[in-house]
């Protein structure tokens, strides 16, 4: 997804995701927000071996992930680092995350206006290279996916 700071959160995939799956957990995706004070690092991971996410692997996965921050230093000033699952409502980062969850109702937040509107709550109907179909109220979407601002799952209770 195209971000303001897409380019230091793909840096920062490259540079954490060796030492996360060294641990045997999966980086699904960082959520970079930077502040002028304190800027916010928050990592999502999944067990390989679909265990599901202890609080001490996050705690495992931030030691691990805090001294490699401390060597390569990437990001000036301060920061706080959050590790965790991501949950029932999971982040969407990437296309192979949408593909993996056809089918399933997801909330999306578009950077730029489709047919006069920013927000969508529907069913993933189809992902190609380049563009995820939704279908909202019964109305078919095609949002393209550089222009995704964010995306998440919403749970079934």
């Amino acid at each position: 997804m195209s971000r303001p700071v897409s380019g230091l959160r793909e840096n920062l995939q490259e540079l954490l995701r060796p030492g996360v799956e060294a641990l045997g957990f999966e980086l699904v995706g960082i959520d970079f927000q930077p502040r002028e004070k304190n800027s916010l690092i928050r990592l999502y991971i999944e067990s390989k071996s679909d265990k599901g996410i202890l609080l001490e692997d996050c705690a495992a996965v931030s030691r691990q992930v805090s001294g490699i921050l401390e060597v390569e230093e990437p990001i000036a000033g301060r920061f706080t680092l959050e590790v965790s699952s991501p949950g029932l409502d999971r982040p969407l980062f990437e296309m192979s995350h949408f593909k993996r969850f056809l089918g399933q109702k997801s909330r999306v937040k578009m950077m730029t206006e489709v047919e006069g509107r920013k927000n969508f709550t529907g069913v993933i109907q189809a992902v190609s290279d380049s563009t995820v179909t939704l279908i909202v109220d019964e109305t078919e979407f095609e949002l393209i996916f550089d222009d995704i601002k964010s995306a998440r799952l919403v749970p079934k209770y």
